[in-house]
């Protein structure tokens, strides 16, 4: 018999689709992707971003293809993390002992998880269609002998569906105060460098590395890459870098708590002269523009925090 007035159906919300993240089998790698199609993938080694790919696929970092990605050296490519010295250090230094560029880049961090919402650590975020990788390292994880501080980083990766984001946050947890650099060294993909223009420096003078360190003016005009570059740059702004191809912007580079940018390429026989570099000419494929805090020293006293990072928009 039918009931003259039928209870209405109760409208069931569509499931919406969330960000997927797995592990490795072997354990070595995290990878995320977007319901839209973005991906990043991080290699527990170092910490290392070695891949991150817009919704159509196309991968926006470069990775030598002879990278060593087994956990004996550091990371040809993607964004290998500097701390907390950038370059050789000095041997009267305290960390003297220590090798090029740190220890982070080739030390093993933990994975500590992902969350969705509030993703983002820099301002002006999209936090909805986000997703964001927690990694960490501490005192206890590395060879003490060579830099005995207590520490605790926290590096967070976050993936959008225009941006990539790196953020590192440095606790002093013991008694003593020390000093760190930290720098995001990230390996931009583009296709021709002789097409490549870097804006946003023009009024900057720089320290030239391939001139001895030299004090140099700025140049007062983008840059184009040329011949092996390495200059470093600090800037009284944080306002966002420009990375253009054929004069048509292809990233946007935006910097919180960073006042240096290291542009790098190594050109054509410094790449001959890599082992883990490749192929021979990709420095073609390939430019440096680094965010971080490396002219002077960063002091941070004991129980002290200090955060900074990166936000890269893919335009």
């Amino acid at each position: 018999m039918e009931r003259p007035k039928k209870p209405a159906a109760i409208p069931v919300s569509p499931i919406q689709p969330t960000p997927q993240v797995s592990i490795s089998d072997d354990n070595s790698r995290v990878t995320a992707t977007l319901p839209t199609g973005q991906r990043v993938e991080v290699l527990l080694y170092g910490a290392t971003v070695i891949s991150w790919k817009s919704a159509n696929g196309r991968e926006n970092l470069f990775l030598s293809d002879k990278a060593i990605l087994d956990g004996s050296k550091p990371v040809r490519g993607g964004v290998p993390l500097v701390f907390p010295v950038f370059g050789p250090p000095k041997a009267d230094h305290p960390t003297g002992k220590l090798p090029q560029h740190g220890f982070a880049r080739n030390s093993r961090w933990e994975y500590l998880g992902k969350s969705s919402s509030e993703s983002s650590t820099l301002p002006n975020s999209k936090g909805d269609a986000s997703v964001k990788l927690d990694f960490g390292l501490s005192h206890s994880m590395i060879d003490s002998s060579k830099w005995d501080y207590s520490f605790n980083l926290t590096y967070s990766v976050t993936l959008s569906q225009d941006n990539l984001e790196t953020s590192l946050v440095v606790r002093n947890t013991g008694s003593s105060n020390y000093d760190f650099q930290v720098l995001f060294h990230t390996y931009l993909a583009i296709d021709d460098i002789t097409q490549t223009t870097i804006s946003g420096l023009e009024e900057v003078a720089f320290i030239d590395k391939t001139q001895g360190a030299k004090q140099t003016e700025p140049a007062k005009k983008a840059i184009s890459i040329t011949s092996e570059t390495d200059r470093v740059y600090t800037l009284a702004s944080e306002k966002p870098l420009a990375v253009a191809e054929q004069g048509k912007p292809r990233y946007e580079i935006t910097r919180d708590m960073l006042s240096d940018v290291v542009v790098w390429n190594p050109w054509v026989e410094k790449a001959k002269s890599m082992a883990d570099f490749g192929p021979e000419d990709g420095y073609k494929k390939m430019v440096c523009v680094e965010a971080g805090s490396v002219s002077a020293w960063n002091a941070l006293e004991a129980g002290d925090t200090w955060e900074g990072g990166q936000r890269i928009k893919t335009v």
